[in-house]
C-alpha cells in the first residue's frame, strides 16, 4: 500500500515512518502537518491510505477525512491522535480504524489489515457520513486538474449556474459541484440570500442601492461590483442591512 502520513509533529511523523518501515508492505509516499496539506497531497500522489491526525492547524483531520471522500480514488483514512474523546466522530466517519498514541506495532498491523479490506461498500458509508459531518473550513474545487483549497473565510458570494456553483473569493473564482441550497444550510449563519441563485458573506454587505422603481442592487464592501437583489428576499435584507 501506498501511505500518505499526516501529523502536526515531526517525531509523530518520524516513528509512524519507522513503524510502517518494521511492519513492511508499506511505501510512505508522502508526509503532512496539516489536513489542508494532506488533502492537496492525496488529490496529487493517490495514497491507498492516509494515517490522519486530528488536532491540526488550518484544517482538522476530521475535516480532511470529509474531503478525502471526494477524491478518486478515495483513500482508507485511519485516525491517529493522543486524544480517545474523538473516536465516536472518527467512526461515525467511518473511518477504517481510529489509533490512540503512543500506537503500539501490533495495534498498527491489525489497522493495516482492515484498510487492506477497504471496498466500495464502506465508501458509500463514508460519503454518507459526510453529508451530516462538522460545517467545513474550506471548499474544494478543481482547477485545470488541480486540487484548490478555498478557505470559506475568504468566500464572497456564491452564485448557481445550471450543474455548478461559481464561487467568489478573495483571490478570485471557482466552480464547485454543490447545490447553492446545500451550502445554504451549511453555511446559514455566514451568508445571507440575496436571489434565488445568490449567497452572499454577511461581512461583505455594504449597502443597498436603489435603481429605478422597483429595482435594488447589493453593494460589496471593497468592491465595485452590484449584485441583484430579488423582491422576495429584499425585505428580510433589509431588515439585515438595518441590524434588526
Amino acid at each position: 500500500m501506498k501511505a500518505l502520513i499526516v501529523d502536526d509533529e515531526p517525531p509523530a511523523r518520524a516513528r509512524m515512518a519507522s513503524l510502517l518501515a518494521e511492519l513492511g508492505g508499506v511505501e510512505v509516499v508522502g508526509e503532512a502537518g496539516d489536513g489542508r496539506t494532506a488533502v492537496e497531497l492525496s488529490a496529487r500522489l493517490e495514497p491507498d491510505l492516509v494515517l490522519l491526525d486530528i488536532s491540526m492547524p488550518l484544517m482538522t483531520g476530521l475535516e480532511a477525512a470529509q474531503h478525502l471522500v471526494a477524491l478518486d480514488p478515495t483513500p482508507a483514512v485511519i485516525f491517529c491522535t493522543a486524544y480517545d474523546e474523538h473516536a465516536l466522530a472518527a467512526f461515525e466517519a467511518n473511518a477504517v480504524d481510529y489509533l490512540v498514541k503512543p500506537i503500539r506495532l501490533e495495534r498498527l498491523r491489525a489497522a493495516l489489515a482492515r484498510a487492506q479490506r477497504y471496498n466500495g461498500s464502506a465508501l458509500a458509508k463514508l460519503q454518507s457520513a459526510t453529508a451530516a459531518a462538522a460545517q467545513r473550513t474550506h471548499l474544494c474545487a478543481r482547477v485545470r486538474g488541480n486540487l484548490v483549497m478555498v478557505p470559506v473565510v475568504d468566500i464572497e458570494y456564491f452564485v448557481a449556474e445550471d450543474k455548478y456553483v461559481r464561487v467568489r473569493h478573495a483571490r478570485g473564482e471557482v466552480l464547485v459541484e454543490e447545490s447553492l441550497k446545500t451550502l445554504e444550510t451549511e453555511f446559514d449563519e455566514r451568508f445571507v440570500r440575496i436571489h434565488r441563485n445568490c449567497l452572499v458573506a454577511k461581512n461583505r454587505v455594504a449597502g443597498l442601492e436603489r435603481m429605478g422603481e422597483e429595482r435594488f442592487l447589493l453593494r460589496l464592501a471593497g468592491r465595485e461590483e452590484r449584485l441583484e437583489v430579488s423582491r422576495r428576499n429584499l425585505p428580510a435584507l433589509r431588515k439585515f442591512v438595518k441590524g434588526e
